[in-house]
């Protein structure tokens, strides 16, 4: 099997935290931009195979960018008519993002500034449009199912990743031991691990943005099952991480990718003990 992203092996980095292997999974590297280009395809095939056409998305950046590259792909293709997409993002959307998203639209494209994004996809769920809101949809897990099968050639590994939803790391901690890690501003996830006594800052990962945690009575279960922990982290964490990865990779990854450097960090600042490799998941900006 060929891997859709590389996985890559960085011994100083390991050296520098303290811990024995460490990779990085590159879905930085996606087609599609991040991780969620896993997932938000299969999602948009697996509706139109039912009959869906129109499809609507409230998005921080990532997975709108998904579905929409996605769309563009399709369409460019005209198989069995155009498909519709919407793309609702909120007024605190990163602005580079936005500005991505905008020049992807077109006729069958619409990217919508909404000041409740969440509100709008769910209008447009009640009009007859299909939501690829991968917070409430278990088709979204499908996706990931290629992830896991990369990763499965490292045995016994810990997999390290920011998340807002917790989608993907459901999808993975059903065959990994999985840490998640939040951040100061948006825990409900980590909460279940950790009270967060930190700074009361706005974080400078922006793309965990999910306060309801619907995934909570799923996904904290198989985290604790797998080994696996949430952890919530301070910018200044993520900023440490950000430099230590520089400093030892020459890699300049984004605030959200180095989430999960930050965790590992911190876990093993604690002592935590791992029997096979750590994996930080790179998701992009």
């Amino acid at each position: 099997m060929t891997a859709l992203t590389p996985l890559e092996k960085y011994d100083a980095l390991a050296r520098a935290i303290g811990v024995s292997d460490l990779y990085f999974k590159r879905e930085d590297m996606h087609p599609y931009g991040s991780h969620k280009g896993r997932s938000i395809p299969v999602m948009i095939d697996h509706y139109l195979a039912k009959g869906d056409r129109n499809f609507a998305i409230s998005s921080s950046g990532n997975a709108g960018l998904a579905a929409a590259l996605y769309v563009r792909e399709l369409n460019a293709e005209k198989k069995d008519g155009f498909t519709e997409l919407d793309v609702y993002i909120g007024l605190n959307a990163a602005p580079h993002k936005a500005e991505r998203l905008k020049e992807l639209a077109d006729d069958h494209i619409r990217v919508l500034v909404k000041e409740r994004p969440i509100q709008a996809v769910t209008q447009a769920a009640n009009d007859g449009v299909r939501s690829l809101r991968q917070s409430i949809d278990d088709a979204a897990l499908i996706g990931y199912q290629a992830l896991t099968d990369e990763l499965a050639k490292l045995k016994d590994a810990a997999i390290f990743m920011g998340t807002s939803s917790g989608t993907t790391a459901q999808a993975l901690a059903q065959s990994f031991q999985t840490h998640i890690v939040q951040t100061s501003s948006c825990h409900p996830l980590a909460d279940a691990f950790e009270s967060y006594d930190g700074p009361d800052e706005r974080s400078i990962a922006d793309a965990i943005s999910d306060l309801v945690g619907h995934r909570k009575p799923a996904l904290i279960p198989l985290l604790k099952k797998s080994g696996g922990r949430g952890w919530t982290v301070t910018n200044d964490e993520i900023e440490a991480a950000r430099d230590l990865v520089f400093k030892h990779t020459d890699l300049d990854i984004s605030t959200n990718s180095a989430l999960s450097v930050a965790g590992v960090m911190k876990a093993a600042a604690l002592g935590w003990e791992f029997k096979g490799p750590i994996v930080c998941m790179i998701c992009g900006e």
